[in-house]
């Protein structure tokens, strides 16, 4: 069976492709120096500067299907985009299409109160602030998720979070003001949400965050986010 991409879609990718080689290629090693220059969570300068010039080229929030705050691209669409961008790993967060803010802004435009929207969502597209997902428990085998033990109740017009999370990433960086523990609920790191704990050793060196519900309430305003 034959199968070609549209002509929108073709059009993207040789754009798409074209920054790639120009921007992205050429700066790799100087991206990961900066890195290890320092606190490795810090925003990198270099990487900001990637990020105005994809936006400027229009090639900016290209994830978001079935919505006006994206590019409009179906999953099918996207997907050659995707090959494209992951072909080293600074390029997804130089067109603000990075995981794990991707999901989480999707589910911001889909179940988001307008008072969401404009404190976490908006941000996120501009590229301003990080959020996280949090999935892994200490005591469980997370990757099943029926084995999940926080506990989200309902309490009026909020939501009580009551659990422990770790090996959180992105939770460390300075910017990351969201993260959604479980489902389509997000909470908001902070004294009235989700509180980072101690950072973690991994293998290789790397740091990842434990977060806490001590128990937290969030308002709940009419979604469950």
């Amino acid at each position: 069976m034959e199968f070609e991409h549209s002509e929108k879609v073709q059009a993207l990718q040789a754009r798409v492709e074209a920054f790639m080689v120009e921007h992205i290629y050429p700066n790799e090693e100087e991206l990961f120096a900066q890195v290890n220059e320092g606190n490795r969570w810090q925003p990198v300068p270099l990487l900001e500067t990637l990020k105005a010039k994809a936006r400027t080229a229009g090639l900016w929030n290209l994830f978001l299907p079935e919505s006006g705050y994206g590019a409009g691209l179906t999953n099918l669409e996207y997907a050659p985009l995707c090959e494209i961008m992951g072909r080293s790993p600074w390029a997804p967060e130089a067109f603000n299409c990075s995981a794990p803010d991707t999901g989480n802004m999707e589910v911001l435009v889909r179940y988001g109160t307008p008072e969401q929207r404009q404190r976490w969502l908006e941000p996120l597209l501009a590229g301003e602030i990080r959020s996280a997902f949090a999935m892994t428990e200490p005591e469980v085998a997370s990757s099943d998720a029926t084995n999940i033990e926080t506990r989200i109740r309902r309490d009026a017009d909020q939501y009580i979070i009551n659990g422990c999370k770790w090996w959180t990433s992105g939770a460390l960086d300075p910017r990351c003001e969201i993260a959604r523990p479980q489902g389509d609920l997000l909470g908001y790191l902070g004294t009235t949400g989700l509180v980072r704990g101690r950072h973690q050793l991994r293998r290789g060196g790397d740091k990842a965050a434990r977060l806490l519900g001590e128990p937290k309430r969030m308002h709940r305003r009419g979604h469950a986010l």
